[in-house]
């Protein structure tokens, strides 16, 4: 498996592996490809990698800036990632949010966001944080913070305007 950036190429196919990785989710609201797509346009999709098989593209990960409390503290949310159903539960989605997380810490990012399941993204580091919120997050255990620089923060998370909150 190659993992690397997007290029212009691969977006009709990155938009496919989205849309079928979240089809059968039940708390998917079915906008991720269209979240992507946003953040690509509006300039905001700081990382965006691929993961290559066979030259096909089976899993894709995306990152962006986020603001806590108002600010931008070098902080990036996590998401969507998305591996093609036919390959999901072979580490591929590991795979890329590992590279992913490598590439905002190139970057000098002081930490990072994610809204989804903690049995998985506690594997990475991630774990709940009181005063680290996100409104929009039904439920509260599912929103997790990692501090790559420092303490965490405390405030509530904004993501892009691509998220539709």
């Amino acid at each position: 498996m190659i993992i690397r950036d997007e290029t212009p190429v691969d977006l009709p196919t990155i938009a496919r592996v989205i849309t079928d990785a979240f089809a059968t989710i039940p708390y998917s609201d079915h906008t991720e490809a269209r979240i992507v797509d946003g953040l690509r346009q509006a300039g905001a999709l700081t990382v965006s990698l691929v993961a290559i098989e066979e030259d096909a593209v089976v899993g894709h990960v995306a990152f962006s800036p986020v603001t806590i409390g108002g600010e931008n503290l070098g902080w990036f949310g996590l998401g969507p990632v998305s591996v093609r159903p036919d390959r999901q539960g072979q580490g591929i989605g590991q795979a890329l949010v590992r590279a992913g997380m490598e590439r905002i810490r190139a970057l000098g990012a002081s930490g990072s966001v994610v809204l989804g399941a903690p049995a998985y993204y506690v594997r990475f580091g991630y774990a709940v944080h009181p005063g680290l919120t996100y409104p929009g997050a039904a439920d509260p255990s599912y929103f997790m913070g990692l501090s790559l620089a420092g303490e965490t923060p405390c405030g509530a998370v904004r993501y892009h305007p691509a998220f539709g909150e």
